[in-house]
């Protein structure tokens, strides 16, 4: 309450003790099992520079998917070495800016990109090294807006169709890209192991494939992200143990299966670093009740800071902050304020009897909430503190109505 009181309403508040025990956890997992291990944030989740000055000082890199993404990592001084470029349609200007700073990576999406950028490379005297984002046809069964690594998406070159095959030839003899490996991406979040093990092998197969016809030599190899945090108490995800015994058994077998080189691994947790870091407070104002069907609880939020309930049905629970021992009741649907039937943070909430001015508590915001966050009905994206030691700092203030004034101001 004290938070509210000092920062506004809404309000997201990240716990650095979390975020940092998780990035060490990711970290010692898969080293522990494959010492060739890196992991890299995955800053679409949640980018700022004060999370990417954390991020650093544990030793983790950074993956950028913008040219905004990428100028917070250079306002934080992030290390370039350790930053890789994705992004399906990245520009001349994004790979330029990209190539000054000195990055470490880039993952290449299309053919058009593998052109362009041995040209920006090339005008700028630089061999950059590069990865190759593949398609492997593997469903994650996830969400359908959320599953990148099937045939039928605009991620990636599909091995199936031979495009990936033709994609190395092409890099490889560009002489301003210094092809090191291969990376997909199946989707998120996965809830299951089996989607690694079976796209695992297979893009292992493919790589041996391209040794043996172009002279792929695997340095690097990411078998991307897509870990899943517990966003209700009814479905948890599997340890992190369990994923890197999968990824990294996966990894082994099939170089042995190919005669290859174990290469460097490369993995790329966004929503499991800061998922349950976040909390979202909101204050509560109107209470509409329909007798026989349920009661509506209007928030001073929605889906203008979270908009993920009503793009992909995604599920929260919420505790009331100010009233934690009283007794529940089941029935209440969270709404929020915004002009759309669809503005729904949470359909069937378990809260004491709510009243204006309560504080409702919506646990694993901490991955995509902000970053999706949009000024629908000129609104004002609400402001993000981390608290250490029981200290809080601001790491984005409120926005002011000048601030989305400001761009028609011309």
């Amino acid at each position: 309450m004290d938070l509210v009181t000092q920062f506004g309403s809404p309000l997201y508040v990240f716990d650095e003790a979390t975020i940092r025990e998780t990035c060490r956890a990711f970290t010692q997992r898969f080293s522990e099992r494959y010492p060739k291990v890196h992991a890299a944030y995955s800053s679409k989740a949640f980018a700022n520079p004060a999370l990417a000055r954390i991020l650093d000082e544990e030793g983790l890199g950074m993956d950028v998917v913008s040219g905004g993404e990428l100028a917070v990592a250079k306002d934080a001084k992030f290390p370039a070495s350790r930053l890789n470029f994705h992004g399906n349609n990245k520009g001349r200007e994004e790979l330029e800016q990209a190539i000054d700073y000195g990055i470490g990576r880039i993952t290449i999406d299309s053919f058009r990109e593998i052109e362009l950028l041995n040209e920006v490379a090339g005008g700028r005297g630089v061999r950059q090294p590069v990865l190759l984002r593949v398609s492997p046809g593997i469903d994650a069964h996830t969400h359908r807006l959320t599953t990148t690594g099937i045939l039928d998406t605009k991620f990636g070159f599909s091995i199936e169709t031979g495009h990936a095959a033709i994609a190395v030839e092409r890099a490889i003899a560009a002489p301003n890209l210094d092809l090191r490996g291969i990376h997909f991406h199946l989707g998120s979040p996965l809830y299951e192991i089996e989607p690694y093990t079976d796209a695992i092998p297979y893009v292992m197969r493919f790589c041996a494939e391209m040794r043996d016809r172009h002279g792929l030599e695997l340095h690097d190899f990411s078998p991307g992200g897509g870990f899943a945090i517990g966003y209700t108490t009814d479905r948890t995800p599997p340890p992190i143990s369990a994923y890197a015994d999968a990824i990294v058994g996966a990894v082994r077998a099939g170089c042995d299966a190919h005669c290859l080189e174990e290469p460097e691994l490369s993995i790329e947790p966004g929503r499991a670093i800061v998922g349950r870091a976040g909390v979202a407070i909101y204050t509560v104002g109107g209470v509409k009740e329909i007798p026989g069907v349920r009661t509506y609880v209007s928030v001073d939020g929605g889906m203008g800071d979270n908009i993920r309930p009503a793009l992909y049905g995604a599920e929260y629970e919420a505790f009331s902050v100010n009233r934690p021992k009283e007794a529940a009741r089941d029935g209440y649907r969270i709404a929020g304020k915004y002009c759309e039937s669809g503005d729904i943070l949470v359909n069937d909430a378990s809260l004491p009897t709510p009243a204006p001015g309560d504080l409702i508590a919506l646990p694993a915001s901490g991955a995509y909430c902000i970053p999706m966050a949009s000024n629908y009905n000129m609104s004002l994206r609400p402001a993000v503190v981390m608290v250490r030691d029981g200290q809080a700092r601001l790491i984005r203030r409120r926005e002011t109505y000048d601030d989305i004034l400001a761009t028609s101001r011309v």
